[in-house]
């Protein structure tokens, strides 16, 4: 049976049914996995033998948070128990955090966020198998089982250079691991040894601190630059060419100020930006944003998950200086 041509009944499998057999096309992929990880195909079969298909992994992919609007969309991250636990994690972890903003030029109140946001600074990590998760995915989930069969690829190689087996680390439904939720490619590639204790472990707070912070830099992370203004739009329809689903910053200040845009604080013209439009709770919000945002977005491809980002960490900021 292809992949693509799955029936209904076989996502009912039950949550706890494990990999059997493979048909030519499974097989096809393990042999590219095999290749590219230069992983043999022994330890693939043996990995997907110990993997569960989890129907309700399939279920909570298509019905993610950020398909909601803005407002349904905030309340859930932008919290007092989150600003206040997120307070007491910069004031408990402000040496780590100082030293990332130091040596990797990402602010405290970002990282802090990305933490808070993620993983209510650590509380709640995952709790679904991260072979499950990539297996069900890479295996079940048509469209995108290209990107998680890499992922599972990229996890058996991270468990081999980590020393964990296979069923050891648990995660989010799409195989996220640790405080800042990294996947196995990204583990493996922007994770810091930070308390230099000779691991990489991103399920401990110092070493989270200092692979967020790093994994802005490469980011491309712009130091003291801001992310984004709330902004007043005289006519909608004369900024409505202006709004796309792309998130790459795609004009300048003086092409939005033409059309009717504005602003309380000044830019040049030549400034890159962009308008995005919230679905606010009173009606429509825009915002202009910079380049700094459109880095939150490579965390996750999604503006909600980049406002409520942005948002947090400026309530952070702001109760941690007034804290001082």
């Amino acid at each position: 049976m292809r992949l693509a041509l799955f029936p209904a009944a076989a996502l009912l499998l039950a949550s706890t049914a494990q990999a059997t057999e493979l048909n030519a096309e499974q097989q096809a992929w393990l042999d590219e996995l095999s290749q590219q990880f230069e992983l043999p195909l022994p330890e693939l079969t043996a990995a997907l033998e110990q993997a569960n298909y989890q129907q309700s992994i399939i279920d909570t992919m298509t019905r993610p948070a950020e398909g909601k609007p803005w407002h349904q969309y905030r309340p859930i991250f932008l919290t007092e128990k989150r600003l206040r636990q997120g307070l007491e994690f910069w004031q408990n972890n402000e040496a780590s955090l100082a030293r990332a903003a130091r040596e990797l030029q990402v602010p405290p109140q970002i990282i802090t966020a990305i933490i808070g946001v993620e993983t209510f600074y650590g509380n709640h990590m995952g709790k679904t198998r991260v072979l499950d998760a990539l297996y069900t995915l890479g295996f079940h989930y048509p469209p995108r089982g290209a990107f998680f069969r890499s992922e599972f690829g990229h996890y058996l190689r991270l468990a081999k250079e980590q020393g964990w087996s296979l069923t050891e680390q648990n995660g989010s439904y799409a195989g996220a691991m640790g405080m800042g939720q990294f996947i196995s490619s990204s583990y493996r590639h922007f994770a810091l040894d930070f308390n230099d204790d000779g691991t990489r472990d991103l399920f401990s707070t110092i070493d989270a601190i200092g692979s967020v912070a790093n994994y802005f830099r490469e980011h491309n992370w712009h130091w003291d630059e801001e992310v984004a203004y709330p902004a007043r739009v005289a006519d909608e329809e004369a900024v409505a060419t202006l709004l796309d689903s792309t998130l790459e910053i795609s004009n300048s200040w003086a092409e939005l100020n033409e059309a009717g845009v504005r602003l309380d604080v000044p830019l040049s013209p030549e400034t890159p930006v962009k308008l995005i439009r919230l679905d606010g709770e009173a009606g429509p919000e825009y915002w202009v944003v910079r380049h700094n945002f459109y880095v939150i977005t490579r965390y996750n491809r999604s503006p909600l998950y980049a406002m409520a980002v942005y948002q947090l960490s400026e309530q952070l900021k702001q109760a941690y200086e007034q804290s001082r």
